[in-house]
């Protein structure tokens, strides 16, 4: 047996061993929101039936037992990502991190005439709550250009940091086409000009290790479900300093240190930008899915998912009419594709049918769709329990759903 036994793996997420469709289920969605092992399962489920209570404020047995797993879990995620505990705000996910960020640091420091730098491969997340703060304040949004092949046009980029942006907001990871971006020499690029940057995370999580102070972003946000953990959860790392200048968000609970009918006083960090009861299951539950990332090691996962989309991508040339689009060179586990004359939309829809399951759509990057001159794209995406096997399933489903609409 191998050091990475995907027959090891497979078995602790039970959800894959079922029919759909009287098929066995291929799920290709994990760009989307992969699976939980039984570990993250057991883990909510055992908060719920042997210790719920609130935490921080109780004095009895369970609100401590409660308290201090909480608590771990943003240990461990503060060293998973090599930031101190108090850099560690948990979030609702991603797109709840980036409008933190938005509307407290954005509001207060960003003017009119101010510039944000954003990349065309950005969700919406990551674009949208920018173009709110630029609405309100009356500041300028830049876009570094996307290339043929689903690369930044760095040339552009470069030119763009010329104007002084205040802010740079780039993901690390595409997640309709998997390019990824350099962030490394994005944002040392940046600082050389003063810039505030901000790297959205969520595809890269499950796949590289992340060392903020190594990268040295000003935040870093990303979300639990894309990392083998439960919905309606994330994470915003924001350096230490610029936390403390940011004005509190949300108003009540936990995010007080003292209140009068006149007026009120923060918490500290980083329960300054929690404001009521949190979400303490997942939130233990995420520290328990980075457990077992950790277990698996970020390296061989990354190994595995990069035989099979190696793979799938040759295998899908054999396909008539076959248009791969993001061709860059370095991208995770991601294939977005088209078939000539064929709808994204019907073919996604038959191979549900076949029993695999893909995204199809705009992916929550419709201005990168627009620029692309595509409606969008089918979208696979492999994650650690996926297998060579369910690769050959995939592309016999997309021949046969190929034949059936041609």
């Amino acid at each position: 047996m191998t050091a990475y036994s995907i027959e090891r793996i497979r078995e602790q997420f039970p959800i894959l061993n079922q029919q759909v469709n009287n098929r066995p289920l291929v799920y290709l969605d994990n760009a989307a929101s992969n699976q939980k092992p039984n570990a993250v399962v057991d883990c909510i489920s055992n908060y719920y039936t042997s210790y719920h209570a609130n935490i921080h404020r109780g004095a009895h047995h369970l609100a401590q037992l409660a308290t201090e797993a909480y608590e771990n879990a943003r240990t461990i995620i503060a060293n998973h990502l090599n930031a101190q505990r108090e850099e560690i705000i948990f979030t609702y996910g991603t797109t709840d991190g980036i409008n933190l960020v938005a509307q407290t640091w954005g509001r207060r420091n960003l003017k009119a005439g101010d510039r944000i730098v954003i990349s065309g491969l950005e969700h919406h997340s990551n674009l949208v709550p920018w173009q709110m703060v630029a609405e309100e304040n009356g500041c300028i949004i830049d876009i570094i250009p996307v290339l043929s092949d689903g690369t930044l046009d760095m040339v552009v980029y470069d030119q763009l940091l010329e104007k002084k942006p205040k802010l740079v907001a780039v993901n690390q990871v595409s997640n309709s086409l998997g390019t990824v971006n350099p962030i490394a020499e994005m944002i040392s690029k940046a600082k050389n000009v003063n810039a505030c940057v901000l790297i959205d995370g969520a595809q890269a999580v499950s796949h590289f290790e992340i060392d903020v102070k190594r990268m040295d972003c000003d935040f870093y946000v990303f979300s639990g479900h894309k990392i083998y953990g439960p919905t309606g959860i994330g994470v915003l790392y924001g350096k230490k300093d610029i936390l403390e200048a940011m004005p509190a968000w949300r108003g009540g609970g936990e995010m007080i240190k003292s209140v009068s009918y006149q007026s009120f006083s923060v918490n500290e960090l980083p329960y300054k930008f929690e404001a009521g009861t949190p979400n303490i299951a997942d939130g233990i539950a995420l520290g328990q899915a980075i457990e077992f990332v950790n277990s698996l090691g970020l390296n061989a996962i990354r190994e595995h998912e990069t035989l099979l989309t190696q793979t799938a991508t040759q295998r899908l040339l054999e396909v008539p009419g076959m248009r791969l689009i993001g061709t860059a060179e370095e991208k995770t586990s991601v294939i977005s594709f088209l078939i000539d004359g064929l709808h994204p939309y019907d073919v996604g829809t038959l191979l549900d049918q076949l029993g695999v399951a893909v995204r199809t759509g705009h992916h929550c990057t419709e201005p990168l769709m627009h620029a692309l001159g595509i409606p969008g794209t089918i979208r696979a995406s492999f994650a650690c329990y996926n297998t060579l096997e369910e690769v050959d399933l995939f592309i016999e489903a997309v021949k046969k759903a190929t034949q059936m609409l041609s």
